[in-house]
């Protein structure tokens, strides 16, 4: 069986890091990982870019005490396949709404680079995705791993999907959108030949985490996912954001397209109860720090951070555990086959993103009153139905997950393939 090819739509951040590291962790058979695309976010794009190389650097060294202690040197994935990095915009598509919170950390692994130098790149590592800077002087081992590029991760993106046979390549994003609507916008129909994509963002059904009403990933670009969500729907104008008048914004999309998008949500619904608990961390966690593993000590110190700012925030009368957002979608792309996960009752669903809400920027937005789209393909529109929740040609079209192959396999699961 061949490999589900995949690219990862990155802004790491703890959580991102242990979902990339998931993926180049698969057996060759189960997954490729085609590209890595990198996006504001968590932190800086400098900061998140850093954070991929210093991952694979890790990685490069990781494999060296591996082969040195004569272990298993797993990762089939990372050694098989080369991915792409490419590198996004710095900031979100019309405005700057991000507020980081520093739950990762101003780095976005609570100090890794400043604690382990020698876990971390050279400076030279920027050279390798912009022109006009110092390179290395001899190429760094790590580039064994992966490609880097200059060209504008959304433009990958769309070369990716031109070259490979359509409704082959799945899509995992793990940030704000802002890469995917650049390469929708620039060639929606290229763009359509993605298999799926599966998306780490919104609360549907529960609180936001960054506001009220609204999640993270989606809060820092609303204008950004709400336009690739608008590729879900048979009228895409129909959910397009308002165009502010006194900003450039990104084009329509045609009116007459050849298919519409099909798109996987994981909201905070189900990502939340996915944990990582500090006791079983610690447990698992401890061989790797007693025999040196470069690995088991990045990310020993990162975790560690995670735990010291759940803590502060929230006490410790309950056990500290990080929400395991992003990598459910590696986990998904890996276990997808399995009935556990299911879809909401209802469906696809019209869910629609707030763009332009005082207070409801980046809510997910859904028809709550209790109604049901009509059968029959004559019952195109519903009279009274404002802004068409119930009609056959208007509204999103989403595939929302609400339930995985279980809350507390997750984590034994991930240890086991990073660890062993």
């Amino acid at each position: 069986m061949a490999a589900k090819k995949i690219i990862i739509d990155t802004d790491p951040g703890a959580d991102d890091v242990i979902a990339m590291l998931l993926a180049l962790a698969s057996s060759p058979e189960e997954l490729e990982v085609l590209m890595i695309s990198v996006t504001y976010g968590n932190v800086t794009l400098d900061s998140c870019l850093r954070n991929v190389v210093g991952m694979f650097n890790v990685l490069d060294q990781e494999m060296e005490w591996r082969k040195s202690q004569g272990r298993p040197l797993g990762f089939e994935g990372l050694r098989t396949y080369k991915p792409i990095v490419a590198v996004g915009p710095e900031h979100a598509l019309e405005d700057e709404m991000l507020m980081a919170d520093n739950f990762h950390g101003a780095d976005g692994l609570h100090g890794v680079h400043e604690a382990h130098p020698h876990l971390s790149p050279a400076d030279t590592w920027k050279a390798l995705f912009k022109d006009g800077l110092p390179g290395p002087i001899d190429e760094p081992s790590y580039l064994k791993y992966f490609t880097p590029s200059k060209t504008p991760a959304h433009q990958e993106i769309l070369r990716i999907l031109k070259e490979e046979p359509a409704d082959t390549v799945s899509v995992c994003v793990l940030g704000p959108l802002t890469n995917l609507a650049l390469a929708a916008s620039e060639d929606p129909e290229t763009f359509l030949r993605v298999k799926e994509i599966a998306v780490m963002g919104g609360a549907v059904e529960v609180e936001g985490n960054v506001t009220p009403v609204a999640e993270f990933n989606t809060y820092a670009d609303a204008v950004a996912a709400a336009r690739v969500f608008a590729l879900t729907s048979p009228t895409p104008a129909s959910t397009m954001p308002p165009v502010p008048k006194d900003k450039t914004t990104l084009p329509p999309y045609p009116e007459k397209l050849s298919k519409t998008l099909n798109v996987k949500l994981f909201p905070l619904d189900i990502t939340t109860p996915h944990l990582l608990n500090m006791g079983f961390f610690v447990e698992k966690i401890e061989s790797q720090l007693a025999g040196g593993s470069p690995l088991g000590t990045w990310v020993n110190t990162f975790m560690s951070g995670i735990f010291r700012q759940i803590i502060s925030m929230v006490g410790n009368k309950v056990e500290p555990g990080l929400s395991l957002h992003d990598p459910l979608t590696v986990w998904y792309m890996l276990t997808g086959s399995d009935p556990a996960w299911k879809l909401a009752k209802n469906a696809p669903e019209d869910i629609r993103i707030e763009t332009s809400g005082q207070w409801t920027h980046g809510m997910h937005v859904s028809d709550r009153r209790g109604r049901t789209r009509p059968d029959g393909v004559t019952a195109f529109e519903v009279p009274g139905d404002k802004d068409g929740w119930l009609s056959l040609k208007r509204g999103n079209r989403i595939n929302r997950y609400v339930s995985s192959p279980g809350d507390m396999a997750f984590a034994p699961f991930l240890m086991e393939r990073l660890f062993g």
